[in-house]
């Protein structure tokens, strides 16, 4: 499997699974996800994506500035419905870091490790998504703000490849511009206070 190399270079993000733990999957419960991992799960690398995944490694730093998240016991809420906009495509990116499910997620065992009932839409709060730890109730409401535009030639070459109309070697200019264009917003925009807004 080949993909571009800034993928590994990307900041990964830890938790601690107890359920993982539990069931002696990870060494201590210990899972550190990958941009690599949610990309392989999100089927694309994107702007959406990497804000998805910028937001979520910025609120939990915020959550735990002393400890390790503990993945399950982190409920999400968003401003939107599901269906509107990219919500779901970034909801499925936290889901999969942090556990949190709608319905869908495990019941647990003996009342432990319960995952479903963590996942919101259409809340009323004051960022895009709110998250919150469900042991102490402190929460944190972010935004994402793109910082980086994307070449105005590259709605052109889109539309060039979706119609049928592109050369090989256009094909190939739009791929690298739009990968260099997440690129700079993960290496070089990852700590950026304007790309992901706390409220």
């Amino acid at each position: 499997m080949k993909y571009p190399d800034y993928f590994s270079k990307v900041r990964t993000i830890k938790l601690k699974d107890n359920l993982s733990d539990f069931l002696g999957v990870f060494e201590e419960g210990i899972v550190e996800f990958s941009y690599t991992e949610i990309v392989k799960a999100a089927g694309h690398s994107c702007p959406t994506v990497a804000g998805a995944y910028m937001m979520c490694a910025k609120a939990l730093e915020k959550l735990y500035p002393d400890d390790i998240p503990e993945r399950g016991k982190i409920k999400v809420e968003f401003r939107n419905p599901v269906e509107e906009g990219v919500t779901g495509v970034i909801s499925n990116v936290i889901s999969h870091i942090t556990g949190a499910t709608k319905d869908t997620g495990f019941k647990g065992i003996a009342g432990n490790f319960i995952r479903h009932s963590l996942l919101y839409f259409e809340k009323n709060i004051t960022g895009e998504i709110r998250f919150t730890r469900t042991d102490t109730g402190k929460y944190v409401d972010v935004i994402y703000n793109p910082p980086v535009p994307p070449k105005p030639e590259m709605q052109e070459l889109m539309q060039k490849i979706i119609s049928g109309q592109a050369g090989e070697i256009e094909k190939v200019e739009f791929k690298t511009m739009w990968q260099k264009r997440v690129e700079e917003i993960l290496i070089n925009n990852f700590d950026n206070p304007e790309a992901v807004i706390f409220l």
